[in-house]
């Protein structure tokens, strides 16, 4: 149960207490559940009581509750709570978890770099202006990018002609000048170099990282440990664990060892991590902030070790190849796979070797 089918499953519900006349308020374009917060009740929550309570003119409580009773008994939901003024809270069933990682599990593997894409934003028409400034026409491009990739349909425009040197950090700018109409301005904090400058010291995938991993209201850091081959770098530790996602592959292709998700893996934050990402995707585009999606990449990229580290996938001494080697390497392909689609919408190349 990610939280993707969780607001399916309570939109559903919201559809159904309209239709029986329980309720009477407009059903919303979509419910936002998050992870439940330090100390909070559950593994999701949900204020979508809250936000249809002045509509119907009824206590968010009692909303909460008509929901809870076309909640309860879905599949993947164990217990379904309602705390504080009108929060719904749920608890999933482990059972039909361990379904639900082996599902998502093939779905990464099935659907590749697009894992994540979705309609968050369908039938939007956006555009992103910027100056002429390097970090500006990064970002906007950038947020274009996962902007589509959520359903969106929009152009980049810059105020002035562009810089030669940004096509070499693959900038696409659709048009130049000033509209007619003022327009709202991606306005990140400036890099203070230029793209040429940038591309000379750092290259064109370091350049990316250091303009799009801070959020845009936070200055860049544009050293030259972007260049270090150090976990301490988070480029580097994205990009190598891409790099030995793709290497354990190869070697098991090597043993005779293929990648199925057989049986369940105990690896918490890396199924957490991929069951995210679509909700982070959508996150990102929809605040455009390309911050969101690096800082998830680490995240993801930290999970893999762990399970590398505690969980082998490959056979080591005397082992037999098993169906838990099987389903850890597939766990792994789709981590690799989930990193190789985050830096693809940054606009990173993500090596196999490294």
């Amino acid at each position: 149960m990610t939280p993707a089918d969780l607001s399916r499953t309570v939109l559903h519900a919201v559809r159904r207490a309209v239709d029986e006349d329980a309720l009477r308020a407009p059903v919303p374009a979509r419910v936002r559940v998050e992870r439940t917060r330090p100390g909070g009740s559950g593994d999701y929550a949900c204020a979508v009581a809250l936000q249809l309570s002045g509509p119907a003119g009824l206590p968010a409580w009692e909303v909460a509750a008509l929901l809870r009773d076309r909640v309860v008994g879905a599949p993947g939901i164990g217990r379904v709570e309602i705390t504080g003024p009108g929060f719904l809270n749920f608890t999933v069933d482990p059972d039909s978890d361990g379904a639900a990682r082996s599902l998502r599990v093939r779905q990464v593997l099935e659907q590749r770099l697009r894992y994540g894409w979705g309609a968050e934003c369908a039938g939007q028409v956006h555009q992103l202006h910027h100056r002429r400034e390097v970090r500006a026409a990064v970002v906007a491009g950038t947020v274009m990018k996962m902007l589509r990739a959520q359903g969106a349909l929009g152009r980049v425009t810059c105020e002035e002609a562009s810089d030669p040197d940004w096509a070499r950090l693959g900038v696409t700018v659709d048009a130049n000048g000033r509209p007619p109409v003022p327009l709202a301005q991606t306005r990140p904090v400036p890099a203070g170099a230029t793209a040429g400058e940038l591309l000379e010291r750092l290259g064109a995938d370091a350049t990316r990282w250091g303009l799009l991993r801070p959020a845009g209201h936070d200055r860049a850091h544009l050293g030259n440990d972007l260049l270090v081959q150090g976990e301490a770098n988070p480029l580097f530790l994205v990009r190598y664990a891409h790099a030995r996602a793709r290497a354990l592959t190869r070697e098991a292709g090597r043993l005779g060892l293929t990648g199925a998700y057989e049986q369940d893996v105990d690896a918490p934050a890396l199924h957490a991590a991929l069951a995210d990402h679509p909700g982070v995707l959508a996150s990102a585009a929809r605040h455009q902030a390309p911050d969101r999606l690096a800082r998830h990449l680490e995240a993801v990229a930290h999970a893999f070790f762990d399970l590398q580290d505690a969980l082998p996938p490959l056979p080591v001494g005397d082992e037999k190849p098993s169906a838990a080697h099987r389903s850890r390497l597939a766990l792994a392909e789709a981590a690799g796979t989930v990193l190789a689609g985050g830096l693809s919408l940054l606009g990173i190349s993500a090596p196999e070797h490294l």
